[in-house]
């Protein structure tokens, strides 16, 4: 199942985040697109942004081909 396997490669994502200070929420996925949270750290950092983009979106369009976009919500 897709939200099983998004799971997945977000508790890979995670551990980085919780060694920053932050974690990652899955919300929702909506087609092909994947709604996360940022928390804790990870929910005010300027860079957020970034992270979600280059570290999340990249490493889950790797491992599932079939997600398109990660958004946050």
């Amino acid at each position: 199942m897709l939200k099983e396997k998004v799971e997945e490669v977000l508790a890979k994502v995670r551990i980085g985040l919780r060694s920053e200070g932050g974690d990652i929420e899955l919300v929702d996925i909506k087609g092909s697109v994947v709604y996360v949270r940022l928390k804790g750290a990870c929910g005010t950092c300027p860079m957020s942004t970034l992270t979600l983009k280059n570290w999340v979106e990249t490493n889950l369009k790797r491992e599932i081909p079939e997600i398109s976009a990660v958004q946050a919500v």
